[in-house]
């Protein structure tokens, strides 16, 4: 947890007009302004320079949802920027601002001298211009620190890899009051929640297999078929992961009247979901193969039917749906015929006020659309179908996010960010929840995604807390990466990730 007078140093922005009212009138007041996505030597002398010319040295930052200087930016969420500022000697105060630009931060504080670095006056920015008229209109003055050292966190974070995944996991925890102990518990209370699950059923199919050569009249590469394994997928291995936190989990999906559909219900009862198989005559289990060698993927097959199911079908799914109360009742949409634009409407009606509502969007060869779930507790999906959805290509992420949450009328959101990890946004909260995967070692990320939205989806049902829920669900999908195949992830390997992370952070 940080430091208790570093801490003190934080300034709420609704607050900070009454605290320097007062300060004002018996000190020397300078203000700094900026990212600070990475605090660097550059920033340290320009502090240092600012301290010699007042007393008191406050510092605002830019807030996570206005940053647009790239994609993925800041690095450094906003609370962590904070306190990393705080814990330096030379500053006073730190205040998380609100707004895009300093202006209303400048009229609050009414510094007596307002610094910038000297690039800023060799620029002549627009920006700089009114931010200097404001200064000067509440009697204060315009420095510009001198120039001889510097860098720039852009051209640091870009040129350099850098990792402050448990960091990021600290500050939350902190934020939560939350501490690993508490997180177990967490996990071991879900077993009683009830949980519907509707969608597509999918079977993985891994053929591992060695090169032996290549065709000399033809590009075309010769393996040898060692082994095939098959494995659950879709909406089947998303209730087994809840199956594998919770005593009641049932599945709602088709499968046909084929091998791999006879494979996917016999592990499902042996798992003890409670299955409601629908059969379509002419529709054969989804099955997709994934040809291998040395682990690298050469190849995918497909055997499908993405055609939409038939009406009678429609309206017995509905009906179980509308049956449902007081449950956890997910939507797993990965588009193999189940959920359409049409389906998704009439599902979405038939569900009772009652249950908590969650839809995630896993669409790998098809294109889904998470604005079909719209006014639901929990969204999840990708980057990709976020900005297919959005019809957005290049808005930073946390824009991104901002759009979709707005757009979905959703209360809660998952952007999942592939090895980046996730964001998470929540309707009434301002700031974002952002997590790196804890994975040591990658074996496998295929099913990382079914993973976190059973943990993530779960957790939030039992506690209301976004931030609990984002971080139970990130540990379950690194667990999920360190796996080989697609196969569920346990409460007892994510409590081993857990005591793992502790005595890194010890």
């Amino acid at each position: 947890m940080i430091n208790s007078i570093f801490k003190k140093k934080i300034i709420e922005f609704d607050k900070v007009g009454h605290i320097f009212r007062k300060l004002r009138k018996r000190k020397k007041i300078i203000h700094c302004h900026g990212v600070f996505d990475l605090v660097h030597p550059g920033h340290i002398r320009h502090f240092d320079h600012c301290k010699t010319k007042a007393d008191i040295l406050v510092v605002s930052l830019t807030p996570d949802m206005h940053i647009k200087k790239g994609t993925y930016r800041p690095l450094i969420p906003q609370q962590m920027r904070a306190n990393n500022l705080a814990a330096l000697e030379l500053v006073d105060y730190v205040i998380i601002d609100k707004n895009k630009f300093p202006h209303d931060i400048i009229k609050k504080i009414k510094p007596h001298l307002f610094a910038k670095g000297m690039e800023y006056f060799l620029q002549k920015n627009p920006l700089t211009v009114k931010e200097k008229k404001i200064v000067e209109s509440l009697g204060g003055k315009m420095i510009f620190t001198p120039g001889d050292f510097v860098l720039s966190s852009t051209k640091i974070i870009s040129e350099n890899k850098i990792s402050l995944k448990y960091e990021k996991l600290k500050v939350l925890m902190d934020t939560e009051k939350i501490n690993f102990n508490e997180l177990k518990k967490i996990i071991n209370s879900l077993k009683d929640i009830k949980i519907h699950v509707f969608g597509d059923t999918i079977i993985d199919t891994t053929h591992n297999c060695e090169a032996i050569g290549g065709l000399h009249k033809t590009p075309t590469l010769s393996i040898l078929k060692r082994n095939s394994i098959d494995y659950l997928g879709g909406a089947s291995i998303v209730s087994v992961h809840f199956k594998n936190l919770s005593k009641n989990v049932e599945l709602t999906t088709l499968t046909g009247d084929d091998k791999k559909g006879r494979f996917a219900r016999k592990e499902l009862l042996k798992k003890k979901v409670s299955l409601n198989n629908i059969n379509e005559h002419s529709r054969p289990t989804t099955n997709k193969n994934s040809y291998l060698v040395d682990r690298h993927k050469l190849l995918k097959v497909d055997e499908l039917v993405n055609s939409t199911i038939l009406d009678k079908t429609i309206d017995v799914i509905a009906e179980k749906i509308n049956k449902e109360k007081n449950k956890l009742i997910v939507f797993s949409d990965f588009r193999h015929g189940f959920f359409n634009k049409f389906t998704a409407k009439k599902f979405v009606k038939a569900i009772d006020k009652s249950c908590f509502k969650v839809a995630d969007s896993q669409v790998a060869s098809r294109w889904g659309n998470i604005l079909d779930f719209k006014g639901f507790d929990l969204i999840s999906c990708t980057e990709k179908e976020a900005r297919y959805s959005l019809f957005e290509q290049d808005l930073p992420i946390r824009t991104l996010a901002d759009e979709l949450l707005k757009k979905s009328k959703t209360k809660n959101l998952i952007l999942k960010l592939g090895h980046k990890g996730l964001i998470s946004l929540n309707k009434k909260r301002k700031d974002y929840i952002v997590l790196d995967p804890f994975v040591e070692k990658l074996v496998d990320s295929n099913g990382a995604g079914d993973a976190l939205l059973a943990y993530s989806s779960a957790t939030l049902f039992k506690t209301k807390s976004l931030i609990i829920s984002s971080i139970i669900g990130t540990l379950a999908a690194s667990c999920k990466c360190e796996i080989e195949g697609n196969i569920a992830v346990s409460i007892k390997q994510i409590e081993a990730k857990i005591d793992e992370i502790e005595k890194i952070l010890k």
